[in-house]
């Protein structure tokens, strides 16, 4: 399985981005996806994930959506009102286990990851 994250870029302060991942190969429809981001110094911290149902880490309700077209094989992040907080790398992960989780152990494959820099 794998999964090619994109979209990240360089924008200022109240911008929006959407972040898309391509999965190939498994069975996407079966995967949770999720999108986990890391800042510089920082561990890995989850933002959303959807599978039957969908969650998000507080700082991103509101702002951040995420989802998922499956006859693309692709899962979304549509990032809106973006902070200079919000500044990271943003990995996509796809996780064998129904159940949707908010931790990195929780999810089998993982994306390259794609860098979101935001300016004040």
């Amino acid at each position: 399985v794998q999964l090619q994250a994109s979209g990240g870029g360089l924008v200022q302060a109240g911008d929006s981005l959407r972040l898309s991942c391509a999965v190939s190969g498994g069975t996407f429809s079966s995967y949770v996806m999720g999108w986990f981001r890391q800042a510089p110094g920082k561990e890995r911290e989850f933002v959303a994930a959807t599978g039957v149902t969908t969650s998000y880490v507080d700082p991103a309700k509101g702002r951040f959506t995420i989802s998922r077209d499956e006859a693309k094989n692709t899962v979304y992040l549509q990032m809106n009102s973006l902070k200079p907080e919000d500044t990271a790398v943003y990995y996509c992960a796809a996780g064998r286990n129904p159940v949707v989780g908010s931790r990195p152990s929780s999810y089998n494959y993982w994306g390259q990851g794609t860098q979101v820099t935001v300016s004040s």
